[in-house]
């Protein structure tokens, strides 16, 4: 058996796996997009380390773009099998991979009419998209929905398992069992490790044991915030903002799973009446469209949410509440003068409307801006994290004057503890995969895992393949 690392490999974004068994039948982990800026992401993007007519099943952990953005692109150019997702995920993915086709035909067409204004070449297309919207459709004809905890069959003598993973809806770890001399062999992959004790969803499930296993380690050189505490910094933080200051409170957030959790707590806040009376925004037609989605698959609630249904039938809507479809009325908020909350996307301020809310709010001393989750290094969202005083906004260097805070407990990604919790169960691994990490963060974990006693850890490289 082979296993080629295509993507995340000492970076966090771009999941993509190739296993392949001993009889030659190639199976496919993920095909996500790689994030972030530059042209080694576009590079990247655009460089297959397999031939997608080649593989013959792909199975998809969860919705997550950095997960299936590739997906279009893989059928595009020759997938013609399989792809394996749980059911939520299915629904996800055809919103999701949809409207990453949009802001690509976007941004490429930006690229090029910038290039052309600079190099006087007027119908010269230097990129094309990776894909386009009419691509997506042949993509979701190929997706396949199955449940949680049951085994199915991909082939004659290879299955796969889902655990829930707790991470966002639908997510799940993925085990593969294959025949091998009249023996069975495991491989797992966790996809994105969840955390106990969140909101919305149920506490990620341990995978089976297997004998080699694909890890994740994003935040493997730290520990979030205790969740009790949560609640009352995030009350604190509005607080300070908007009703002290008199200011915006912006939250980039991703548009699936962070947004819906971050307008439950405001919910429950709103509920119990404790939340400043001032006017909530969730600016983001695609978290609009996700949160629709989060109430058709109530399967995946845990159980804290469906007693809080009993008193609030609707989790993700209150009267200061008002989910923002029309770009002008988004437009208006980018002006507007008064204290309110705006959740808006991409979560690492790289895309979407959050960089327009970035762009008129950021020199503005009254504003914050609070960053709620993992944000590459060379994005708008990195380097503010790491405190760079002026950032260039489309085209213009803009001062950082507003407060800049950070909250990694609304982190769907479990910390190093957690992680280490969640493989506690494995006794009989041979190799640990590390990947979706940066490389620094990995070594770190690498060191974590092997004082609790975990041998063979390994950080393989962006296209390395490896013979087990």
């Amino acid at each position: 058996m082979q296993l080629k690392f295509a993507g995340a490999a000492r970076m966090v974004t771009g999941s993509s796996h190739l296993v392949t068994l001993p009889d030659g039948y190639r199976i496919l982990l993920d095909c996500g997009l790689a994030q972030g800026k530059g042209r080694h992401i576009w590079d990247i993007n655009n460089t297959w380390y397999f031939d997608p007519k080649t593989v013959d099943a792909m199975v998809l952990s969860h919705a997550h773009i950095d997960h299936s953005g590739r997906i279009p692109q893989l059928v595009k150019e020759g997938f013609s099998g399989l792809i394996h997702s749980t059911h939520a995920t299915r629904s996800l993915c055809s919103i999701m991979l949809l409207d990453s086709a949009k802001i690509q035909e976007r941004d490429v067409e930006w690229y090029n009419k910038k290039l052309r204004k600079k190099r006087k070449k007027k119908n010269k297309d230097f990129r094309r998209p990776l894909y386009t919207s009419k691509d997506v459709a042949p993509a979701m004809d190929a997706f396949v929905g199955h449940g949680y905890d049951k085994w199915f069959r991909i082939k004659r003598g290879v299955q796969v398992y889902f655990r829930d993973q707790g991470h966002i809806l639908g997510s799940a770890s993925v085990t593969i069992r294959y025949r091998d001399g009249g023996k069975w062999r495991y491989i797992g992959f966790t996809g994105d490790i969840g955390r106990p004790d969140r909101p919305i969803l149920r506490d990620p499930v341990k995978m089976p044991e297997v004998d080699y296993l694909i890890c994740e380690s994003t935040y493997g050189d730290r520990e979030h915030e205790l969740p009790p505490k949560q609640k009352d910094i995030f009350l604190d933080i509005v607080h300070d903002a908007c009703v002290v200051r008199k200011g915006k409170l912006i939250i980039p957030a991703f548009s699936i799973g962070r947004t819906q959790e971050i307008v439950y707590t405001l919910d429950q806040l709103e509920h119990a009446g404790r939340l400043p009376n001032i006017p909530v925004y969730v600016d983001s037609p695609l978290a609009v469209n996700a949160t629709s989605i989060y109430g058709t698959h109530p399967e995946c609630y845990d159980g804290d949410l469906n007693q809080y249904l009993l008193q609030d039938s609707d989790p993700f809507g209150f009267n200061s509440l008002t989910y923002v479809r029309d770009v002008n009325m988004s437009k208006n908020l980018n002006h507007s003068k008064k204290p309110c909350i705006i959740i808006s996307s991409s979560g690492m301020m790289n895309a979407g409307r959050v960089k327009h809310h970035l762009f008129n709010s950021i020199e503005n001393p009254k504003n914050t801006i609070l960053i709620v989750g993992y944000c590459s290094p060379d994005t708008p969202g990195g380097m503010l994290k790491n405190g760079i005083e002026e950032i260039k906004l489309f085209g213009e260097m803009k001062q950082v004057r507003a407060e800049i805070k950070t909250m990694d407990s609304f982190s769907a990604h479990g910390d190093r503890k957690e992680m280490l919790e969640f493989i506690s169960n494995q006794k009989r691994l041979k190799k640990i995969f590390l990947v979706h990490g940066e490389y620094e963060t990995q070594k770190k974990f690498k060191t974590y895992l092997e004082k609790a006693g975990h041998k063979n850890v390994i950080i393989p490289k962006l296209g390395q393949e490896i013979d087990l």
